[in-house]
């Protein structure tokens, strides 16, 4: 049971889908440029460097697991 839970932290860390894009002022149907994604991760706003810096870790998960996350 204990690994069914470690499986599923994405879906925890998501808490508002979209609002990273909403920021960026990039539509949902975009991907984000990495270069703004980069941006974004040294940004003064604590909350939208988080959410770059997750985007960046799943990025890297989607990557190296071929999108079986």
């Amino acid at each position: 049971m204990e690994s069914v839970m470690a499986e599923k932290w994405i879906q925890k860390a998501i808490k508002h889908p979209g609002s990273l894009h909403k920021a960026l002022h990039v539509p949902e149907s975009k991907t984000i440029p990495s270069g703004k994604l980069e941006k974004a991760s040294h940004s003064e706003n604590p909350a939208l460097a988080k959410k770059a810096n997750l985007a960046k870790t799943l990025k890297a998960m989607h990557r190296k697991y071929g999108g079986d996350i």
